[in-house]
């Protein structure tokens, strides 16, 4: 296990007061206000696998948890049903698509969404079906020449549009954002649509519902406030256009909402807080190009995210702004990070989990997964960074062949969750893995 110091800047936060109530592990970042906080007996070390259940293709849903169970979807088109103290296999549902949306568990009831198109409630015990919801199908954002490919003329689909929508559930309504452009609410119970709202692109980001409102990005720039019970429209924040027409737009960040502010990543190069109520600007932090696809976790009147562009890890003071730390990963990062205690846990593209302590801005501990300990010497240099290599030129082909190389790397783009000492996660090389 290797480890490594980072930006040393003291913070005193005094952790042991300022702890969330956010003992529920059921959906995507913990709960429907996606804070990404977990109480656990005690914060992993990352020294030791439990258990890892190999998938036939990637993992890059995060997992979900409840009663016992490990909840996860795959890129070979299932859901699996894992038993969380071994990894033993409980049950498996097939669907006709890669499994990209990580699933929400709600009174015996398991909601995820699948590239086929389809939005499956199952059952929690046996994995039968109980209901399916056929949106009008799923696509990844397009746009001419992505990101400088060339021919710049050509549409293509967006390679780095990696994640489907991930359920939220509050009451009896389950909410989730669709390639097709809506945001759909649909009854837990029966599968009927409630309402849909109609926004300008794909909509891969995961809603966040607090106090009667959703909370949700989309492609086409906005972050929306929707009314939860009927869908109307509260208000609208655009974020940034694109000035060189690489396609450097849209909201692929699932917001995260604490204290009347809503926080939220942006592949403009920013990261925002939006008030909750008026969707006025609170304020902006610029990531210089830098992407945030991740979901922020906030805590203590802090928030903390990853970047993808500029490969760095950031906190910021909640309330102004103010950047608290800022340290340098050796590679990009999708994974949300998830708090336990003092220490975050967050994935990135060349196939490690780091643990970094909140009080100082330091990596503690890594992980490794099987991909990294496979084909590391292929991708990555003797600094520890990925190698050029990797993209072998600047077409579309290139990019997919790029990301091709970083997935065989064991990639984590999975968001972490801990649950009584143990980390669970998914990678790119087709394990889901439990880490103490």
């Amino acid at each position: 296990m290797r480890t490594h110091s980072g930006l040393a800047v003291s913070l005193a936060l005094g952790f042991a007061t300022l702890l969330a109530p956010s003992n529920e592990t059921t959906m995507f970042r913990g709960g429907p206000a996606h804070l990404g906080v977990y109480e656990s007996r005690s914060a992993p070390t990352l020294s030791k696998v439990v258990w890892q259940f190999k998938t036939l293709r990637a993992v890059v849903s995060s997992p979900a948890y409840a009663d016992g169970t490990l909840y996860v979807g795959s890129a070979d088109h299932n859901l699996y049903a894992l038993k969380a103290s071994d990894g033993s296999l409980r049950w498996k549902f097939q669907t006709d698509g890669s499994v990209a949306s990580s699933p929400a568990i709600d009174q015996g009831r398991v909601f995820f969404g699948s590239i086929d198109g389809n939005f499956y409630a199952v059952d929690a015990q046996t994995g039968k079906k109980i209901w399916s919801f056929a949106t009008k199908g799923e696509r990844r954002f397009t746009a001419p020449g992505i990101h400088g490919a060339m021919p710049r003329t050509e549409m293509m689909a967006d390679p780095f549009d990696v994640f489907l929508s991930s359920p939220t559930v509050s009451g009896d309504v389950v909410y989730f954002g669709s390639g097709d452009h809506n945001v759909y609410a649909l009854d837990t119970r029966t599968g009927q649509v409630k309402w849909s709202f109609a926004t300008g692109d794909v909509v891969h980001a995961s809603p966040a519902v607090v106090d009667g409102v959703v909370y949700i990005g989309s492609w086409d720039r906005n972050l929306y406030a929707l009314d939860a019970r009927t869908g109307v429209e509260l208000w609208r924040f655009q974020t940034g256009a694109d000035t060189v027409i690489y396609n450097q737009v849209g909201i692929a960040s699932s917001a995260a909402v604490a204290n009347g502010i809503v926080y939220v990543g942006c592949r403009d190069g920013h990261f925002y807080a939006v008030d909750a109520r008026t969707g006025k600007l609170r304020w902006s932090h610029d990531n210089h190009k830098g992407w945030v696809i991740s979901s922020p976790a906030v805590l203590g009147g802090k928030v903390y995210f990853p970047t993808s562009d500029g490969t760095r890890f950031k906190a910021l003071d909640a309330t102004t702004g103010a950047l608290i730390f800022n340290i340098a990963n050796k590679a990009v990062s999708f994974s949300s990070p998830a708090i336990v205690d003092r220490f975050a846990f967050f994935g990135t593209s060349d196939g490690w989990v780091h643990k970094l302590d909140l009080t100082n801005g330091s990596i503690t501990a890594e992980f490794r997964t099987d991909g990294n300990r496979e084909n590391s010497s292929k991708y990555i240099g003797p600094d520890g960074k990925i190698k050029d290599n990797v993209y072998p030129d600047f077409t579309l082909d290139g990019m997919i062949l790029g990301q091709n190389h970083l997935y065989s790397l064991g990639a984590v783009l999975s968001s972490p969750i801990a649950v009584d000492g143990v980390l669970y996660f998914g990678s790119m090389d087709g394990n889901v893995y439990a880490v103490n």
